[in-house]
């Protein structure tokens, strides 16, 4: 059997590095003073094992909602005879000075810092204890760490354990005092985002052996200080950095790049327009490029072959039959070329092995693929096409779709325009249509990045794209490994008292669905969570707006569900003023079946209580219950119901029937009409998960009426569906039960026909278990 779209288990190292970040005081640490995280002495952890704990901490903190960081992780670092460091990626504002202060000792090779926004002028210096072994360093998005944060930032040699000052750093105070100075090992620098303020030229000045530049969103005074670097360059980052003629020749005497990005972010931003000469200058000059971007530039119409002299036959990337002129020049076909937002992305004959662009979902989910990590706003963009395609078209990569959609939900957790697109786009992605080709582990990742969408964003489109996307999910079971968090997070999303109505409705549903279904364990920690107040509060809301909707009937069968076999919940109903709201309900909709269904099923669960039946035996309270008798809503479930909830009171015998009117003997009678009217043959819309509630009605003679109600309830279930109902109550030793039923002689005559056919019928079932009666299963929505 072929396993399914992404069921490649973690590797052994990766669980084993996850188990250790999660059990740090258990494994590798202990609680020192002022609970300062502490290193074990016996500890000691080669570079391979340091930086996975290291890029694995900062992925957790940024992927997993559930993972609590330590305030001191990165101190367990500090000291390189035990801890080695070489290769570190760090992200976000989560990173502050302190934390890169206390690797400083640390011989790195890497260090790639993306975003860390909370960087000032004192990891500047920091950076300077790593300049004879750094041979890779990424500071893209780090704008603030060129300015001082109030006084002189501290040199990387200075021991503080003061607490840093927190406040952003100043834009005004720009730090004068750096250079790349010392840092003779550099090979590949990223600068992406490097403020206007400081002079990209000068800063780059003594770096003479680089190999690799990034650029991107940087403002060039000039541009002869590339030429440096024309004989070791081999890749070069311009993006939406301001072409000019000056600039492009410049470029085209770096002739050993492979890897040229000119690329801008859109082509409305674009004064500079891509002719047939610049693109051919580039090809015939840069002789060794395998990877170019021109994504986002006006093409002019004279690069392009017409389409009635294009080659004929298929697609092809052979440089000669190019739609493109100037890549005709090409000596081989590239492996990358960057297209996206420019016409070129259309043409037929493209000489590239992966490109990007618009035209069809290979080129799209390419670009998703390069854009993710530096271009969010277009990863955006293409993702936001992966979404048309899924909707409207078929994904036919859907693994890769979801691994990159994933992949960009991750990365830019901040990031509310690909949280907006990323999870619309898994909406269609995970759908009935492509649910058979996904394996677990990969639905598990996409139920991970909807919750972190959902607990970073109360914007309505992200909670509403969020909160479908779970509906694609079978619940309880696939959410289950998240049952808390989930359950929290939509609560929270129905706390406020107005609310967007598409997203209160789904919140609702998936509540429901999430009580449907589970342990009484899991219903009870629900129910402390403040469920049973919320759905209480939604139906006040309704009430006040004289609405019954959706909302209204999914809250009052969601307290149905988690109420059923939780005396802790069925208290907190009667305690939230559950009981005037059903009387309120009643009142207000005395035509809504489903309603009224859903409510008497939730005080069938009440009245099953011992504890609770003293707080429904009042005039009022009985004097509805009796009159729902003769409710012919929803077939026979209101009327069942409402019984059912008078069989429990009767049981608990005639001394506690204080009240005078209405009389305990008339309402019995009431109860006897209505059970004689039913017809045993009812499909029913409810589902028991135990017998034990209606079973221990049946060996008694207090109330003959509360035993016949019990023995019809059975006599129904095994008759219309045997195959599920039969066996439950062999299993519950229901058998033996009836059998006492026919000994006692309070038994009633009708009674003990009925308990005699409901042994019959599982008599039968035994003999011949495939008898399934009418064939149909019973409806799971409700009770349960």
């Amino acid at each position: 059997m072929a396993a399914k779209a992404g069921d490649n288990p973690d590797s052994l190292m990766t669980l084993a590095t996850v188990f250790c970040l999660r059990n740090l005081r258990k494994t590798m640490c202990y609680q020192g003073f002022r609970n300062k995280l502490c290193l074990r002495s016996d500890i000691f952890l080669p570079s391979e094992i340091c930086d996975k704990l290291v890029n694995t901490y900062m992925e957790l903190v940024h992927t997993d909602g559930n993972f609590e960081p330590e305030e001191s992780f990165f101190q367990l670092f500090s000291d390189p005879r035990s801890t080695r460091l070489t290769r570190v990626q760090l992200r976000e504002d989560f990173v502050r000075d302190r934390d890169l202060e206390a690797i400083r000792k640390q011989d790195l090779i890497e260090l790639h810092l993306t975003y860390c926004n909370s960087l000032s002028s004192r990891s500047l210096k920091t950076l300077t204890c790593f300049r004879e072994t750094l041979v890779s360093l990424c500071l893209f998005g780090c704008s603030h760490i060129f300015y001082r944060k109030g006084g002189a930032p501290l040199a990387c040699n200075e021991d503080t354990d003061e607490e840093e000052d927190e406040s952003p750093a100043s834009r005004q105070a720009l730090e004068t005092d750096f250079n790349f100075q010392g840092f003779n090992r550099l090979r590949l620098l990223n600068l992406g985002g490097l403020p206007d303020e400081v002079d990209a030229e000068t800063l780059l000045k003594p770096l003479k052996s680089l190999t690799s530049l990034d650029l991107s969103n940087v403002q060039l005074m000039g541009t002869a200080f590339l030429t440096q670097w024309k004989d070791r360059l081999a890749s070069l980052v311009l993006y939406n950095v301001d072409l000019s003629d000056e600039l492009v020749n410049t470029v085209v005497e770096i002739v050993n790049l492979r890897h040229l990005d000119i690329s801008r972010e859109s082509r409305r931003t674009s004064k500079f327009k891509m002719t047939r000469k610049i693109l051919t200058a580039i090809v015939q000059r840069l002789v060794n490029l395998v990877s170019l971007d021109i994504s986002g530039h006006v093409m002019l119409d004279n690069c392009t072959v017409p389409h009635f002299e294009e080659a004929m036959g298929r697609p092809s990337i052979e440089p000669c039959k190019s739609s493109i002129y100037p890549f005709q020049e090409l000596k081989r076909p590239l492996q990358f070329l960057g297209l996206h937002d420019t016409t070129l992305c259309n043409v037929t004959h493209i000489p590239a092995y992966k490109v990007t662009g618009s035209k069809n979902e290979d080129q799209v989910l390419n670009a998703i693929e390069a854009y993710t990590e530096f271009r969010p706003e277009l990863a955006h963009r293409a993702i936001n096409q992966l979404f048309d395609i899924a909707r409207i078209q078929h994904c036919s990569q859907l693994l890769r779709a979801l691994q990159l959609v994933i992949a960009a939900l991750k990365c830019h957790k901040y990031d509310k325009s690909i949280q907006v697109t990323g999870s619309a786009a898994l909406f269609y992605l995970t759908n009935t249509e492509y649910r058979s080709d996904q394996s677990v582990r990969l639905r598990r990742e996409v139920i991970q990045v909807v919750l972190n969408g959902m607990e970073q964003y109360q914007e309505v489109t992200v909670q509403r794209n969020c909160c479908l996307t779970l509906c694609n999910f079978s619940i309880p079971e696939e959410l289950e490994f998240q049952y808390t968090r989930v359950n929290q997070l939509l609560l929270k999303i129905l706390e406020p008292a107005r609310q967007d109505e598409s997203i209160q409705r789904i919140a609702v549903h998936l509540c429901n669905a999430l009580v449907c279904q589970v342990d009484n364990h899991h219903k009870e920690a629900v129910g402390k969570m403040g469920f049973v107040k919320t759905m209480l509060n939604l139906i006040q809301k309704k009430l006040q707006d004289r609405m019954c909707d959706q909302v209204m009937e999914f809250s009052w069968s969601a307290l149905w569900n988690i109420t059923d076999e939780t005396p802790d919940n069925c208290q907190m109903f009667l305690n939230c003023r559950g009981m005037s709201l059903f009387l309120e309900c009643l009142q207000e909709f005395p035509d809504k079946q489903e309603l009224h269904r859903n409510m008497l099923g939730l005080l069938g669960n009440v009245a099953e209580v011992k504890a609770l039946r003293p707080q429904l035996l009042t005039p009022q309270f009985i004097t509805v219950f009796s009159n729902l008798l003769d409710s012919k809503a929803d077939g026979i479930e209101v009327s069942y119901n409402a019984c059912g909830v008078l069989s429990h009171i009767m049981f608990d015998g005639p001394e506690v029937w204080s009240m005078e009117e209405p009389r305990r003997d008339t309402v019995m009678d009431k109860m006897w009409d209505a059970i004689q009217s039913w017809d045993v043959s009812s499909r029913r819309n409810i589902n028991y998960r135990s017998f034990e509630p209606i079973l221990r009605l049946l060996p008694q003679s207090i109330s003959p009426v509360s035993q016949h109600w019990a023995t019809w309830a059975l006599y129904n279930l095994v008759s219309v569906y045997p195959s599920k109902y039969c066996p439950l109550l062999i299993k519950e030793g229901g058998i033996s039960l009836l059998e006492k039923v026919l000994e006692l002689e309070s038994s009633q005559p009708e009674t003990k026909d009925m308990a005699s056919k409901v042994m019959e019928q599982c008599e039968n079932f035994k003999e011949d278990p495939m008898e399934t009666n009418h064939g149909q299963e019973v409806n799971y929505g409700q009770r349960g």
